[in-house]
C-alpha cells in the first residue's frame, strides 16, 4: 500500500533551496491581525473569552518566508509558476499591510513586474497589472511610489495603446495605469498625459456605431470601460480649469454610449455622465446643460427599461442605477450609501466618492475593509483620519451575546413585518370611500 502523504509539511525544498511547488497564499496565511479580511472587527462576537494565545512573531516569519519564495518564483521559466505566485502575492498584498516588508524589496518587485508585463502572456500580464496596482496601495503616495510609477508607467502605457495585445491585458494596464497615476503622480504633465492615453481609447467608443470596419467592435467594449472608468478617476484629481475643458470636450458625446448594447458600458457612461455633472455644477452653480430634455428622456428610458430580450438581472441592475443617474442631473442629488468597517462608518455622499471608491474595491476585493481601516492613504483619500487603535479588552466590551442579537432581529422581523403588512393590506384604504 503506498504511504500516505504528511500533512503540514509546507515547507518542502527542491534543488537549489527553491520551493518545489506554488502553494497559493490562503487565509490562514494573514496573521491573527487580519481575521479573514477584519471580519473579527467587524463582528465583535467573534472574539471568544478563552481563545488560544498565538505567537504573532512566529506567523509573520512564516508568511514573509511564504511571500519571498513568491516574488522568486515571479522569475521562474514556467508561465503557469510566474502566474500562480503573482496571484498569490496579490492574495496577500489585498489582504494585510505588509509596508516595511514590500519597502525592502520595491525593485525587485517593480522588476518582476515589469517583466511579466513585458513578456509575459494574457494572463500573467493581468496579474502582473494588478499586482502592481496593489503594490502602489501598499506604498502610498511618496518617492518610492513615484519611482515604481516611472518604471512601469511607459510599459502601461505601451500595452495600453498596442493594438496586437491581447483586450485583457490592454483593460488590466489601462486600469492599473488610472490607479497608479492617482496614487502617486505630483506632476500635472504626468496626469495629462495619462489622461490622454486614456481618452484615445475610450472615445473610439463614440464612433462604434458608424465604424463599417469593424475595428471598434464589442470585442474591445471591456477596454473602452475600463479606459472610460480609469480616465474618470483620474478627472476627480484635476485643476477646476482642466475639469472644465474636458467637460466641454465630452458632455455632449458621452451620452452616445447610453444606446450600447452592453449593459456594463451602460453603467459606466450613466455613472461618468453623473460625476461630470456634479463636478460641473460645483465649478459653476448656474451651469446649464443646452439638451437636458434629451438626456433625460434617455436615462428615464433606461430607468424604466423593460424590454423582454434583456435579462431581469440586468434589467433590475440598470434600473436601480439610473434611477440614481437621473435623480443627480435633474435634481443634483445623491442616495447617501454607508460603508462599516469595524467600529467606524463612513458615508460615501458625492459620485466622486462612490467612483474612488469602487475603483479601491474593485482592485482590493474583501480586502477593502481591512485596508480602510489600517492603510493611511486610504484613509487619507476618504479624509478618515490617522487608524483607530482597539486592543483586545476594548473589543470585548464591544461584544453582545447570542441572545441579545437574537432578540434584536427577531424585534427587527416583527417591526419590518408590521410596516409592510400595512402597505399590502388593501383593507387600509377602506374606509377613505365611505
Amino acid at each position: 500500500m503506498p504511504k500516505p502523504k504528511k500533512r503540514g509539511n509546507n515547507h518542502q525544498r527542491g534543488a537549489g533551496g527553491q520551493p518545489r511547488n506554488v502553494q497559493p497564499f490562503s487565509d490562514e496565511d494573514a496573521s491573527i491581525e487580519t481575521m479573514s479580511h477584519c471580519s473579527g472587527f467587524s463582528d465583535p462576537a467573534s472574539f471568544t473569552e478563552d481563545g488560544p494565545e498565538v505567537d504573532e512573531e512566529a506567523t509573520q516569519e512564516d508568511l514573509e518566508y511564504k511571500l519571498k519564495g513568491f516574488i522568486d518564483l515571479t522569475l521562474d521559466k514556467s508561465a503557469k509558476t510566474r502566474q500562480a505566485a503573482l496571484e498569490s502575492l496579490k492574495s496577500a498584498f489585498s489582504s494585510k499591510i505588509l509596508y516595511e516588508f514590500i519597502m525592502e524589496r520595491r525593485m525587485t518587485l517593480t522588476d518582476s513586474i515589469e517583466r511579466c508585463i513585458k513578456k509575459g502572456k494574457s494572463d500573467e500580464q493581468c496579474a502582473a497589472a494588478g499586482l502592481a496596482c496593489l503594490l502602489c496601495v501598499q506604498m502610498g503616495s511618496g518617492i518610492e511610489s513615484e519611482e515604481i510609477f516611472k518604471t512601469l508607467g511607459p510599459v502601461l502605457k505601451k500595452i495600453v495603446c498596442d493594438g496586437t495585445a491581447s483586450v485583457q491585458a490592454r483593460q488590466a494596464c489601462a486600469t492599473c495605469l488610472g490607479i497608479c497615476c492617482f496614487i502617486v503622480t505630483d506632476d500635472i504633465t504626468e496626469l495629462y498625459s495619462t489622461m490622454e492615453c486614456l481618452e484615445n481609447i475610450f472615445t473610439k467608443a463614440y464612433q462604434r456605431d458608424r465604424d463599417t470596419n469593424g475595428v471598434s467592435s464589442t470585442h474591445n467594449t471591456v477596454l473602452h470601460i475600463s479606459a472610460l472608468l480609469a480616465w474618470t478617476l483620474l478627472l476627480t484629481i484635476c485643476p477646476m480649469n482642466e475639469v472644465k475643458k474636458k467637460i466641454e470636450m465630452h458632455l455632449h458625446k458621452l451620452p452616445s454610449l447610453l444606446s450600447c448594447d452592453d449593459l456594463n458600458m451602460r453603467i459606466a457612461a450613466g455613472e461618468t455622465l453623473a460625476l461630470l455633472f456634479e463636478l460641473a455644477r460645483e465649478t459653476d452653480a448656474d451651469f446649464f446643460y443646452e439638451d437636458m430634455d434629451l438626456l433625460t428622456e434617455k436615462l428615464r428610458a433606461l430607468a424604466t427599461d423593460g424590454n423582454k430580450h434583456r435579462a431581469k438581472v440586468d434589467k433590475r441592475k440598470q434600473r436601480s442605477v439610473f434611477r440614481d443617474v437621473l435623480r443627480a442631473v435633474e435634481e443634483r442629488d445623491f442616495p447617501t450609501e454607508m460603508v462599516k468597517f469595524g467600529p467606524e462608518r463612513m458615508y460615501i455622499d458625492c459620485w466622486v466618492k462612490k467612483q474612488t471608491y469602487d475603483t479601491f474595491k474593485e482592485i482590493l476585493g474583501s480586502g477593502m475593509q481591512y485596508h480602510l481601516q489600517s492603510n493611511d492613504f486610504l484613509r487619507n483619500v476618504f479624509e478618515l483620519g490617522p487608524p483607530v487603535m482597539l486592543d483586545a479588552a476594548t473589543l470585548k466590551t464591544m461584544k453582545i451575546s447570542r441572545f441579545e442579537r437574537h432578540l434584536y432581529n427577531s424585534a427587527a422581523f416583527k417591526a419590518r413585518t408590521k410596516a409592510r403588512s400595512k402597505c399590502r393590506d388593501k383593507r387600509a384604504d377602506v374606509g377613505e370611500f365611505f
